[in-house]
């Protein structure tokens, strides 16, 4: 092999340097989760276990197992018994732990026991964040995720899935029975008693799989959402864009700077829409900021005018693309967008020149909803370009000034939605990109907001680090 580099020989003895400390570059990212948990009052968040015990055998420090687990965040490492061996053979976490090397069990519990606690953490980071200077701009986007649950999409069940399952086990049954008659109006001597064994059996398995499911359709009917799942019940199904597609997990939300693309707070949840999440979200934002007003870009799934009603009376300045829901555009006809409407004279002023003018309002979907037409809409030679019926009418919700201004800024700066494409989904894509092609390792809301937590966590600790580097963070920690 000469002419190569050559590795060492294995039976060469090999004196190691004497001190951890010596294989731990300065710069590595250990360095600064040692030093962010060293900081930290973990009583004071709420962990458990931060006081000795007086009997029994002594308990691993909390600050151990939460060390452990944001390095395991930071480098694609969330399975507990992955996180065991981690401890046994990994250098950067024998430095971490000072070579303590909990068992499975005991790492999972702790992320099972402190998941109030560990959210805590994250938000630490966050005004560790604002301390280096890094959120000054009160301007953020907002975006949802669906992730995959631990429950595969055949255990979860909704009204219209266990019909369509039993309508095919009702299927397979009858023509099962059919098979069966007809082999017992044949010659004993032509029917091999192992098919009809066979074809009994399979239908003893039908009868069990559909007692099974009219058990489950007992518990739907129950259930407050008509949703069922059974290995995370708290996971839902979730449609996502694709045609025919769907996520059975949960809809993660999240804030992110506009500047440093940070995440500066998050929630996950098991609603599959986002249209009631935009108010939530930012005013969360505007607390975590210490601001009294702020500058909200979404995409058209935020899009509800009591939401953006909300907002607004909360010093939330929100941008979305309205949603059009007419169906005038096929049809070669004029669209909303086409009549002009004049505030001070509240009339809309439509493409052949005349007004139309207020004439009642009614509530719907509790907006009070006001409509404007013209009556002598037939004589007009754009008539057939207008509308179909006798009249074109204009309806506009009482606080439509909102929207239009919401309009006015995406006219002003028609960069904001791929602007907000590149800056909210950008944590999304390396997330989940970290956890690779599977799904939250834990059940439950509660725990799955304790992995998102770490998750976020983790993202914003490679972030800083890449943004102002390992001295300035250090330098902010120390302080």
């Amino acid at each position: 092999m000469s002419g190569y580099i050559e590795g060492v020989d294995r039976e060469q003895s090999t004196l190691f340097p004497e001190r951890l400390e010596d294989w731990i570059d300065e710069n590595n990212p250990v360095r600064a989760v040692d030093a962010f948990v060293g900081v930290l009052d973990l009583a004071e968040l709420g962990f458990d276990r931060t006081t000795v015990g007086r009997m029994g055998r002594p308990k691993y420090h909390p600050t151990i197992l939460l060390k452990l687990y944001i390095y395991g965040y930071l480098n694609k490492v969330q399975s507990s018994r992955r996180l065991e061996r981690e401890a046994g053979r990994n250098v950067e976490v024998m430095w971490l732990t000072g070579r303590l090397a909990p068992d499975h069990k005991t790492i999972a519990d702790f992320r099972k026991d402190n998941g109030k606690a560990i959210s805590k953490v994250c938000a630490q980071f966050v005004q560790l964040c604002r301390q280096l200077g890094l959120l000054t701009k009160a301007s953020v986007a907002i975006d949802g995720s669906k992730f995959k649950a631990v429950n595969h999409r055949d255990n979860n069940f909704t009204d219209a899935k266990l019909k369509t399952r039993l309508a095919h086990l009702e299927a397979s049954a009858a023509r099962y029975l059919e098979d069966l008659n007809r082999m017992d109006r044949q010659d004993r001597k032509e029917v091999e008693l192992t098919k009809v064994e066979h074809l009994q059996d399979r239908l003893a398995r039908i009868r069990q799989e559909v007692e099974r499911l009219e058990g489950i359709q007992r518990d739907l009917d129950a259930s407050p959402d008509a949703q069922i799942s059974l290995t995370d019940p708290d996971s839902r199904s979730m449609a996502s864009r694709g045609k025919g597609t769907g996520t059975v997990g949960y809809n993660v939300q999240s804030v992110v700077d506009i500047e440093n693309h940070l995440i500066v707070t998050h929630e996950v949840t098991n609603i599959g829409s986002d249209r009631a999440q935009l108010t939530a979200m930012a005013q969360a934002a505007k607390d975590v900021l210490v601001v009294d007003k702020i500058d909200v870009v979404a995409d058209r799934g935020y899009f509800s005018s009591k939401e953006i009603l909300a907002s607004n009376a909360a010093g939330i300045t929100a941008t979305i693309p309205k949603i059009s829901t007419s169906a005038n555009h096929k049809k070669g006809l004029y669209v909303k967008a086409d009549f002009q409407y004049d505030a001070e004279a509240d009339v809309y002023h439509c493409p052949g020149g005349q007004k139309l003018t207020y004439r009642s309002s009614r509530e719907e979907n509790e907006l009070v909803i006001r409509r404007y037409w013209f009556n002598r809409c037939p004589v007009c030679p754009l008539h057939a370009l207008c509308t179909t019926g006798k009249e074109r009418r204009v309806a506009r919700w009482e606080h439509e000034h909102l929207l239009d201004d919401m309009q006015a800024r995406l006219d002003e700066n028609p960069e904001a939605m791929r602007e907000r494409r590149s800056t909210v989904e950008h944590p999304f894509g390396t997330i989940k990109a970290w956890m690779g092609a599977t799904h939250f390792q834990m059940k439950r809301l509660k725990n799955v907001s304790t992995e998102m937590a770490l998750h976020v966590l983790a993202y914003n600790l490679t972030r800083v680090l890449n943004i102002v580097g390992m001295k300035a963070l250090m330098r902010a920690i120390a302080t």
